[in-house]
This record gives C-alpha cells, structure tokens and sequence, in this order.
C-alpha cells in the first residue's frame, strides 16, 4: 500500500481532513478535529500511526513484533506505528485505519456523531 492509496481511503470518510501541523513529512488526518492517523510520509518503509484499543494494541504487537510497535510520539497505550510492507496485507491496514478513525468518532460527542 502506498502513500496515496492510504490519503485517498481516509479522505474518502466522512468529515475527515487532512494537514501538516507538525512539519512538510508527517501528513495528520483529523475527523471533527481529532487526529486518527499520522502518516511519515519521507520514512522507508513507509508507517503510520493508528489509534487502537490498549488492549488489541498490545495483541497486535505481540502478533506483529516487527510491524506494529507502540506509537511513536504518541501515548503509547493508545497508539500504534504500523510499518506499511508487504508483510502486512492491504485488508489488514485498512482495517487498522477503520478502526482508528471509528474510535475517534465513537469519543465524540453525540452532536458530533450525528453530523457525520
């Protein structure tokens, strides 16, 4: 999975936008202003950071030693940094990023919920 094809899925979700405030490499995809994905887009190979349940987090990091690791720059009891390789199937990141970006969704409020 490239780059691309991970801006288009995530922007293709209701309510979601995309910025740089961090700096020119890490592309943050928000939804209602809450990030769910950071993507380092100059890393080789390419990761990103996911919000994950604490405790599918540390499964998903004992399943994949190599590939989910704890969040980088992030609070690491909710965050994972995915290495995006062919190790990890295409099916499987997505579900990485629907995950995510659901669980952003579900901590916001009602109102919020409603609008997307």
């Amino acid at each position: 999975m490239h780059a691309d094809d991970i801006r288009e899925y995530c922007l293709s979700k209701k309510g979601v936008t995309e910025s740089f405030p961090f700096d020119n490499d890490t592309l943050v995809f928000k939804v209602s202003d809450k990030m769910f994905l950071l993507l380092a887009l100059e890393k080789k190979p390419l990761s990103m950071n996911v919000k994950c349940d604490p405790e599918r987090a540390v499964m998903l990091r004992e399943e994949f030693p190599h590939h989910v690791l704890p969040g980088y720059h992030m609070n690491k009891t909710h965050w994972n940094t995915v290495v995006i390789d062919e190790h990890l199937s295409e099916k499987l990141l997505l579900q990485f990023i629907d995950e995510s970006y659901e669980l952003i969704v579900k901590s916001l409020p009602k109102s919020k919920q409603l609008l997307l």
